[in-house]
């Protein structure tokens, strides 16, 4: 036997009964000795296979499940451009197929990471698939076609690649016109600690969804609901470990003179203070990232320490951010008096 001897064809039965998964492409079946025309035949009307999508068949008859279509339409966009070869998927959950030009976005993929707000994989009438912009595929049965410029890298949900939350949900929402469905899959974004805000307003805004009214609106009530989040950690964080109670939510003012900005907690006796970054990255707009800057800078020409958190770190890494803050208070004792300023209720 030579490396050119082709393999023995498998019975059309075997195939048919591989394991939980039976969709193959057309590429697939010639690999093990199905030729086009049986295939043809095996896919009749009223046959035991079906056509699932163009080139991606199923071996059985009746609806596909939920995973028989997922993988589908992933051997579909798959398809390696000009050699008809598709990617080799793995056959069971756990097995990561190799689908390096395409992964599952949109309301599939939000599914997919466990979302509650999003409908079940069986009755979305298609699912998503990102590939590279220049790919030419075009959206058809089950299978709905998502371009970008750039690519993220995949996550392995069940085995499957699956975009980012992030990326995922700025693909849903392109297609979403609903403002309560949209505030709902935002919030479960940053409530299910599933991301961080900043990371969906970038996406939406790589995608030029900010100049859409029912969108802008589920941001502003996507960062209330982070900076609400980050508070309670920050009260967690201070109570649990052992840091000294500050003066909560309050704004500075230079006696007699100009106000000096607002913080999430100052402890007076040590001039420091703790401010949460909740910003979130905006097209053409610098001017909230130029003006916190200048405060923090003026906060420290004055004496005050400013220890700024992200409610990223605030959730990941808590006893650190305590840390930093207790070294700070500490440091309080060796630096000069900071100036006087007057501590109001925000």
């Amino acid at each position: 036997m030579t490396h050119n001897t082709p393999l023995s064809p498998r019975p059309l039965h075997d195939l048919s009964g591989r394991g939980r998964l039976r969709v193959m492409t057309v590429a697939q079946l010639r690999s093990h000795g199905v030729t086009t025309s049986a295939t043809n035949e095996q896919c009749r009307p009223g046959g035991p296979w079906q056509q699932l999508l163009p080139g991606v068949v199923l071996l059985h008859p009746g609806p596909p499940t939920s995973e028989e279509r997922l993988h589908a339409v992933l051997m579909y966009a798959a398809r390696e451009r000009g050699t008809g070869v598709p990617a080799q998927p793995g056959a069971g959950r756990g097995h990561a197929p190799a689908h390096p030009e395409a992964m599952i976005t949109g309301l599939a993929a939000l599914t997919l990471h466990g979302f509650s707000s999003t409908p079940p994989l069986l009755s979305l009438d298609a699912i998503d698939v990102l590939v590279p912009r220049l790919r030419r595929l075009r959206s058809t049965g089950c299978a709905r076609i998502v371009r970008g410029a750039a690519l993220p890298a995949p996550e392995q949900v069940a085995g499957l690649p699956v975009a980012p939350v992030a990326r995922a949900l700025a693909d849903a929402v392109a297609d979403l016109t609903d403002a309560g469905i949209v505030r709902r899959l935002m919030t479960e974004a940053v409530r299910g600690a599933h991301c961080e805000p900043a990371a969906v307003v970038r996406e939406l805004n790589q995608a030029q969804l900010l100049s859409r009214p029912h969108v802008v609106d589920a941001v502003e009530s996507l960062l209330a609901e982070s900076r609400a989040i980050a508070e309670d950690r920050l009260y967690r964080m201070v109570r649990e470990y052992g840091l000294p109670d500050p003066a909560w939510n309050v704004d500075l003012r230079l006696p007699g003179g100009p106000y000096l900005g607002g913080l999430d907690a100052y402890w007076p006796d040590h001039a420091v203070a703790v401010e949460l970054d909740t910003r979130a990255p905006r097209q053409d707009d610098d001017a909230p990232w130029s003006e916190h800057a200048r405060k923090r800078e003026h906060l420290e020409r004055l004496g005050i320490t400013v220890v700024h958190i992200t409610p990223r770190k605030l959730r990941d890494s808590p006893e650190q951010q305590a840390t930093v803050v207790r070294t700070a208070l500490m440091a309080s004792a060796d630096r000069e008096p900071a100036a006087y300023v007057a501590v109001l209720p925000r």
